[in-house]
């Protein structure tokens, strides 16, 4: 998998990107990462390369080691970007998203105690909500 192009980007449209040669798959846990994204746990998606396509993104230093890259038109949470290493991209802003299967997870000093009982909770799909997407596309236009 690690020769395949990777393409993604913000809800908006505002950014876009390309990435190859990827590397692994995690989530983590600490506070940092759940403030970035306003959920339990952040899915990250490693590679060696990451090319902005459409755009570039506002960056925040969050710690004395990375830097996170968000869109500033639409808020959506992208990178997380450490001192001289490999950026990762948020798993849900790839346009395949199931692609990328975390294997390791990271600051669980921080883990949601019942996070992991999400599964076994009631399931509803979207089209049953009545909620029409307006977001970009999943591909690039």
């Amino acid at each position: 998998m690690s020769e395949t192009v990777f393409t993604g980007g913000c809800q908006c449209g505002a950014l876009r990107f390309r990435a190859s040669g990827y590397l692994d798959a995690s989530i983590c846990h600490c506070r940092m990462c759940q403030k970035q994204f306003g959920a339990f746990y952040a899915p990250l998606a490693t590679f060696e390369h990451v090319e902005w396509t459409r755009g570039e993104p506002g960056r925040f230093r969050s710690s004395n080691i990375a830097v996170r890259g968000f869109c500033r038109d639409c808020g959506t949470p992208l990178t997380y970007e450490p001192d001289g290493g490999r950026v990762s991209l948020a798993i849900g802003a790839l346009d395949a998203p199931a692609l990328a299967q975390p294997t390791l997870q990271y600051g669980i000093e921080a883990r949601i105690p019942w996070a992991g009982e999400i599964d076994a909770q009631r399931a509803i799909p979207t089209e049953e909500t009545g909620v029409i997407s307006l977001q970009h596309p999943d591909h690039d236009t």
